[in-house]
């Protein structure tokens, strides 16, 4: 017990509440500037499992706010190596990397394995995808969204608590990965802190769990505000009814005529309904190369332009590819309203 002494001298928590975190576990969904510092706390206050699900890999630009990487990470797969930096954290809990995008196909059996899922991705995709596979298993989540020095959090699903399509009833268009509209360090480390605190009081069954409520903060401002939200059963009882309802922005591109390749992975909004169109996710590009013509001229685009740059390059240098020309400013460049 000595591990956890400071916080079993809390009468809050004693040694019945660490037995609790001990046979519990939690889900983490994207092990990013939300998810590692999250995942670090729960690590060291015991959660005796956790799931770690991302499949991305880790780059030069997540080191200055995701900080359970370093350099010598740099291509490697973030659930594996925060699986590893976790488990020399703590080597009395069970960490399990899962090293796949969360679908409609995967969401509801994975959930049905962990007792609270904690969100740390930053696209409304998969946040709605999220929402709706926690009411169908039953399963509370942590929300947190950042937007620039904007931040977020509430708790959905949380004994017959709203949802988040309580809150937001329809998506937006809007790009709110940091990927496109910067983000302090800071920012997702203070935002993953307050998950990580919120998981702990839904388990232990202490304090006011942030059900009901969205924290809303700007940190440069230094301001902080408190807004109800109101319960919708109806929207609650529809997912119920027809499952996950898929949450898609469909489009068109400008010029038909020429050939596109799209790198972004599944979830990333708009989609593009057009037969000019590949596309292929930056995660399984290694396995279909052979889909991609070496003899046409193909534009490649993702969201802002930055990954699909460095995939042009690496086609080029690594792959002999000679007609690809990326899209600056990314897929907002190239379409048009959406239909």
């Amino acid at each position: 017990m000595m591990r956890y002494d400071r916080q079993i001298k809390l009468n809050e928590v004693g040694v019945s509440g660490q037995e609790k975190l001990q046979k519990s576990s939690v889900l983490i969904i994207g092990v990013g500037g939300l998810g590692c510092p999250a995942a670090q706390y729960l690590a060291g206050a015991g959660i005796g499992k956790i799931g770690l699900m991302d499949h991305d890999r880790v780059s030069l630009t997540n080191l200055h706010r995701q900080t359970l990487y370093g350099e010598d990470n740099i291509g490697e797969f973030k659930a594996k190596v925060a699986k590893e930096k976790l488990q020399h954290l703590n080597s009395e809990i069970e960490l399990v990397a899962i090293e796949e995008a969360l679908t409609i196909e995967n969401a509801e059996k994975i959930f049905s394995e962990y007792d609270v899922i904690l969100d740390g991705t930053d696209n409304f995709e998969t946040k709605y995808l999220i929402n709706d596979a926690c009411v169908l298993t039953g399963k509370p989540w942590v929300y947190a969204s950042i937007y620039k020095n904007e931040a977020q959090l509430s708790v959905f699903n949380y004994k017959e608590g709203p949802s988040y399509r309580c809150l937001f009833p329809k998506t937006t268009q809007q790009n709110i990965s940091c990927e496109v509209t910067g983000v302090l360090g800071v920012t997702p480390g203070i935002l993953g802190t307050f998950q990580a605190a919120e998981v702990l009081k839904i388990i232990l069954g202490i304090g006011n769990v942030f059900s009901g409520k969205l924290k809303v903060l700007n940190i440069l401002e230094g301001t902080e505000q408190v807004l109800t939200i109101q319960k919708n059963p109806a929207v609650i009882e529809k997912i119920r009814d027809q499952g996950i309802i898929p949450v898609t922005n469909n489009c068109r591109i400008k010029d038909e005529n020429k050939t596109y390749l799209d790198i972004r992975e599944i979830f990333e909004q708009p989609r593009i309904g057009s037969k000019n169109v590949l596309e292929i996710p930056m995660s399984d590009l290694d396995n279909r190369l052979w889909e991609i013509p070496k003899d046409e001229e193909i534009y490649v685009f993702c969201q802002s332009g930055k990954r699909s740059k460095k995939i042009v390059e690496l086609l080029r240098n690594d792959y002999g590819f000679e007609h690809l020309k990326n899209v600056d400013g990314g897929i907002e460049t190239i379409i048009l309203n959406p239909a």
